[in-house]
């Protein structure tokens, strides 16, 4: 195991304060989140400001210590993971919500304020972030940031780099990057804030953000409808777009392998709702009224049994039934402890295209290997499906995880898709970039690699397949 300088870690201490330098056994102590390799370098420094991280940023230059950037430590593509040699450094203490302004709609944060944290702070002035992921209570803004995510709005709000007016962030060379706009109208030269979001760290260490806010909505009501196929669902999430009263909020489907492990775990049955419909979809609607909102989704049920009379719909009559519903789409944990570290796919499709994609992959995996059933969910408004194996993730080798990619990612570009639609690259889906994206796109990528990081210091071998010199 490579073990970095004592000199090295005495620069360190010095910059920090000897308790936020965790090293050896003391950081068997913290969270690895996801995966126990993000902790794998066995030290974490936990800068407390702006300045600290500019320094540490220096220290790690002058010493060629390459740095890996920790939030929430909840991707899933291994874009926290670290190795011996390098220094892992963490937003934990940069946890301080600076201003919120209800006037603005702008709440001024540190990169390592979770999403749950903003949440409840918004909550009080009638706002939210416009984001929302199931991992809110860990994901941390400067990480959903860093990997541009997306969640159930994003159809609505946009992804985090519509969320966010301006942000502060340490270059390579521990200069410091501050443009903490807090207005939508911004034409003055380039916008460069967006170098940093969704380059997943590779760039700079985002440490501050100015995020937009959004009015929230004084009520809100959930129907989850069963569904013969993925085009009754997509009719009827059009039908939701367009109701009379009330806005959209979130649109998720749930296939039925994922329905059935969900449901029987948690014993969740409804009257007259059966349990293996081909899709389930959780419509959710946002208003000023919930007798009304709950009056509009019985509108849209009763369109949608004169379409389908085979349709179930169970309308959430209290906000525990509601949570209760929404646990059916969101405990994904259920997946990995059935199958440990099942290997996962996070793809962008057409709303026109999502039926011919499915039926297509789902078909080519089972000439691939007939036991492979995925469980399939996600967002039907924006079209990004989660497809997760049915297997552990030690079961798959490595030629059959390429055949298995081969499959999935096959013609995503040509029908207007992607490959990674909010988890990211990381080192899990650096081939897959290089083999899907355009050669002037990935050349202009290493050149502004390059040009921030030429000695490679931040977050090596992520995302392009580069080391340090």
């Amino acid at each position: 195991m490579h073990s970095l300088p004592p000199e090295f870690k005495a620069e360190i201490r010095k910059i920090v304060g000897e308790g936020n330098l965790k090293d050896g056994e003391v950081t068997s102590t913290i969270d690895y989140g996801v995966a126990p390799e993000n902790l794998r370098a066995g030290i974490v420094v936990l800068p407390g400001s702006t300045e600290e991280v500019a320094a540490v940023v220096k220290c790690c230059l002058a010493h060629r210590v390459p740095l890996v950037t920790h939030g929430g430590r909840t991707g899933l593509v291994g874009g926290a993971m670290s190795r011996p040699g390098e220094l892992v450094l963490s937003t934990a203490r940069l946890n301080r919500i600076l201003s919120l302004s209800p006037v603005e709609h702008v709440a001024v944060v540190e990169a390592g304020v979770t999403l749950q944290a903003l949440q409840i702070a918004a909550a009080e002035h009638r706002l939210e972030p416009g984001i929302d992921v199931p991992s809110r209570g860990s994901a941390t803004i400067g990480g959903m940031a860093s990997t541009n995510a997306g969640g159930i709005s994003a159809f609505r709000y946009g992804v985090m780099r519509h969320r966010i007016l301006g942000l502060e962030a340490v270059l390579a060379d521990g200069s410091i990057y501050s443009d903490l706009t807090r207005v939508v109208k911004n034409a003055a030269g380039y916008d460069l804030k967006h170098l940093f979001v969704g380059s997943e760290g590779t760039l700079g260490i985002i440490t501050r953000l100015a995020v937009k806010l959004e009015p929230q909505p004084a009520a809100t009501a959930t129907i989850l409808f069963g569904l013969p196929s993925v085009d009754a669902a997509l009719k009827t999430v059009r039908r939701a777009f367009y109701a009379e009263y009330g806005h959209l909020r979130a649109a998720e489907a749930i296939w039925n392998s994922y329905f059935q492990l969900t449901s029987n775990h948690h014993s969740w049955s409804a009257p007259d709702y059966r349990a293996n419909h081909p899709l389930n979809l959780l419509i959710a609607l946002g208003g000023g009224e919930e007798a009304a909102l709950q009056g509009e989704l019985e509108h849209i049920y009763e369109e949608v049994i004169a379409d389908h009379s085979d349709a179930s719909a169970v309308l959430a009559s209290s906000r525990a039934q509601e949570a209760y519903i929404w646990r059916l789409r969101e405990d994904t944990d259920l997946i990995y402890r059935k199958h440990p570290a099942a290997p996962s796919y996070d793809v962008s499709v057409p709303l026109s295209e999502i039926n011919s994609y499915l039926d297509c992959r789902l078909a080519d995996l089972k000439e691939l290997d007939a036991a492979l059933d995925p469980y399939v969910f996600g967002h039907l408004a924006d079209g990004n499906l989660h497809i997760v194996l049915n297997t552990a993730g030690k079961d798959v080798g490595t030629e059959k995880a390429r055949a298995i990619e081969t499959v999935l990612y096959r013609g995503l570009v040509a029908i207007g898709g992607s490959f990674s639609a909010e988890h990211g690259i990381g080192v899990k889906r650096m081939e897959a970039l290089l083999a899907t994206a355009n050669p002037a796109k990935m050349a202009l990528m290493h050149s502004v690699k390059d040009t921030l990081d030429p000695a490679t210091i931040f977050n090596r071998s992520k995302v392009l397949l580069t080391e340090g010199p």
